[in-house]
């Protein structure tokens, strides 16, 4: 955990996004998860709904994972047990909506709208709160918190399937250069790649070595 000047502990802010070994975060036809969430991943989805986690999202992504978390508390839903836990976790969750068009009372329950700039609110956020701040989707909101300098970690859940041709919201187009350092990775289910980086926003190359 970070601390602010004064030595008290501050909240730190993580990018967390699940992509394909090209780098998008969903492709057209492809099911949740691309068809590719095994027990192992699903369990670990529990367990860290359970930690001290604030959730930060933008309206487009509040939309969908309010609609799908909905739809899998609902009996006769689709969702495997492990998938529907998963998503009905997120209601108790706490989490922040950055928009200028959703209107109040929002229906997902532990949810607070904010309005206006999304990067001085959660600046104030690091400085005021303890526990972690994650994104959950919203690749413009990551791209925005990255390019500020905000960012304490970089975590990427890498699913073993390449879009090329069906791959769509490319998450790096945009982003500034990064040096990552690698502090934690894990495989999921024999097949998928947890890699987690504390990330550095660097001007360019660094210069070739003689």
């Amino acid at each position: 955990m970070a601390e602010n000047p004064s030595g008290n502990p501050t909240a730190a802010l993580m990018v967390d996004l699940i992509i394909t070994l090209d780098g998008c975060a969903s492709g057209e036809g492809w099911p949740g998860w691309w068809g590719l969430e095994g027990p192992e991943y699903l369990a670990w989805l529990d367990e860290e709904g359970k930690k001290d986690f604030t959730l930060l999202m933008g309206a487009n992504t509040y939309h969908v994972m309010s609609g799908l978390s909905q739809q899998a508390a609902e009996q006769g839903s689709d969702f495997s047990a492990e998938e529907g836990a998963s998503l009905t976790g997120l209601a108790a969750m706490p989490k922040v909506i950055f928009s200028n068009t959703l209107q109040e009372p929002l229906a997902w329950p532990n949810t607070e709208l904010v309005r206006g700039d999304a990067v001085e609110h959660v600046r104030r956020m690091k400085e005021s709160r303890t526990g972690t701040l994650s994104t959950l989707g919203s690749l413009s909101l990551g791209r925005s918190l990255l390019s500020a300098g905000l960012v304490d970690r970089f975590r990427l859940v890498v699913f073993p399937v390449i879009t090329g041709r069906t791959g769509s919201e490319r998450i790096y187009d945009g982003y500034p250069d990064v040096a990552l350092e690698l502090v934690d990775s894990r495989t999921f289910d024999g097949r998928s790649q947890l890699l987690e980086y504390i990330p550095t926003v660097i001007d360019g190359p660094p210069p070739a070595r003689s």
